[in-house]
């Protein structure tokens, strides 16, 4: 994924899929670095990481 597109996931009023190594989360911010993003895991738990935005992938 490219930074565009993360940008346009977070400003949408749309529920966007996407995941990273398989596995569903939210994308909560596009870091400054515009490499990297901080996501967490959909349900119940809060914990976050920051990933490369390359491996993140949107499902359709």
């Amino acid at each position: 994924m490219d930074q565009t597109r993360i940008k346009q996931i977070l400003s949408s009023p749309n529920d966007v899929e996407v995941t990273y190594n398989g596995v569903s989360v939210w994308v909560d911010e596009l870091n400054e670095d515009g490499r990297t993003a901080t996501v967490h895991l959909r349900g119940p738990l809060e914990e976050r990481t920051v990933v490369e935005i390359r491996e993140l992938k949107e499902e359709s």
